[in-house]
């Protein structure tokens, strides 16, 4: 036993003290983990994803490609759907280019229009694209179409991020 006495009043505070504490903390906690823990998860941000489509089924005629990307923001994971147009040049580089227009973000065709052929065209605003996504003057787009950073793999095209394209 000890010397010391802890009076009525004591064990009370110390006890009340104790159970706030604990009740604080795990009230704080999960917030503190709801703002923490989606940045200290790894980043898939430098990931090339399989679109599917083989080198050697790729022409010269742009081809719209459709591929699927798990997406995560903070807890909630979905599957997404990206495109992107692919073609090879006259050296025989392929080259896989964006969709998105850059004047305000609408989704460009290939010959999308009778009177433009051979270019890459925006519907929303009559926006124009050169085949290898430079945008044509006197049209609507700020720049030219981003191109994706790109890797074969056995064979099949893998598509990661977009990058400025420098026409």
């Amino acid at each position: 036993m000890s010397s010391q006495k802890v009076s009525r009043r004591q064990f009370l505070n110390y006890t009340l003290m104790g159970v706030g504490g604990f009740m604080g903390a795990a009230m704080v906690m999960p917030m503190l983990r709801f703002a923490v823990d989606p940045a200290l998860k790894a980043n898939a941000s430098g990931d090339f994803i399989n679109t599917g489509l083989k080198i050697s089924e790729i022409t010269e005629t742009p081809t719209r490609v459709d591929y699927k990307l798990k997406v995560q923001d903070g807890w909630y994971e979905a599957e997404e759907t990206r495109t992107a147009w692919v073609y090879k040049d006259e050296g025989g580089d392929v080259v896989a280019l964006s969709p998105v227009c850059k004047h305000l973000g609408c989704t460009v065709n290939w010959e999308g229009d009778e009177k433009h052929k051979n270019e890459f065209y925006c519907p929303c605003h009559g926006g124009r694209y050169e085949k290898n996504g430079k945008n044509i003057p006197n049209t609507p787009p700020i720049g030219p179409l981003d191109l994706y950073d790109m890797q074969e793999k056995d064979g099949v095209l893998y598509l990661g991020n977009t990058k400025t394209n420098e026409v």
